[in-house]
């Protein structure tokens, strides 16, 4: 299982947030080019990067510091927030991402997505199937659209869809755990998803609990920046 740590960028800052909600805005570093450098030195390969700024613009804002931290690592970045036009996802990967999420764009224009797929290859979309209950939640989780999760993926995974990102809303930032039970359910329902888990990794025994599930990656966030998990267990999870 890949550990994929996580950089959430508000003002080109680290940040991160409590279930999508801005004003809980805790800033960690200034400088996400440090905390990257010290996740490659521990051998972990991936970075799930956001910008949040992005998310709640609707386009891409912080891709100078997309460009700063792939131009300074070697990670595998996948990239998300705010991608919803062509130009836009030019842009995430002429600035350095490897790999871009797709979540809002998904529900509100298919047929946009869909051409991604094809003009980019499944390899290098991923998509963004975030959850309240099991509705999908889009635009920075501010809303809730009509679509379940089992239609989203029913949907994606028919035309080629091999990457899918999910967080269920209520369990981010919490530190209580992440929903197992889901994963899961997904990985048994669509078994040819490479499914990144996300929200509520709070300790190791987490990180064991999902692999043990079969998910491809986890991402950690708030419980490795509040000190939950430390750089040297995830070096071990991955060396």
């Amino acid at each position: 299982m890949e550990i994929i740590p996580a950089i959430d960028i508000i003002d080109g800052k680290c940040v991160r947030l409590t279930q999508g909600d801005y004003g809980t805005k805790k800033i960690y570093n200034e400088d996400p080019l440090e905390v990257a450098k010290a996740f490659q030195d521990a051998g972990i390969r991936r970075l799930h990067m956001v910008d949040l700024d992005g998310a709640k613009a609707k386009k891409i804002i912080n891709h100078a510091v997309l460009e700063r931290v792939s131009s300074g690592t070697n990670l595998i970045i996948d990239f998300g927030g705010g991608i919803q036009s062509h130009e836009d996802i030019k842009l995430a990967f002429n600035s350095g991402a490897k790999m871009v999420t797709g979540g809002s764009i998904a529900i509100k224009d298919p047929e946009m997505f869909e051409r991604w797929l094809t003009l980019y290859g499944s390899e290098k979309i991923i998509l963004g199937a975030d959850v309240k209950g099991k509705m999908v939640a889009i635009s920075g989780w501010e809303e809730t659209s009509a679509l379940s999760l089992d239609e989203l993926l029913t949907k994606y995974t028919a035309i080629g869809t091999k990457y899918a990102i999910c967080t269920d809303v209520a369990k981010d930032g919490l530190l209580q755990g992440p929903s197992i039970d889901l994963y899961r359910w997904i990985m048994s329902t669509y078994p040819s998803v490479k499914l990144i888990a996300s929200g509520g990794v709070s300790s190791m025994k987490d990180l064991e609990e999902l692999k043990e599930a079969g998910v491809f990656g986890t991402i950690v966030g708030k419980a490795f920046y509040e000190g939950h998990i430390s750089l040297k267990e995830l070096a071990s999870f991955v060396n």
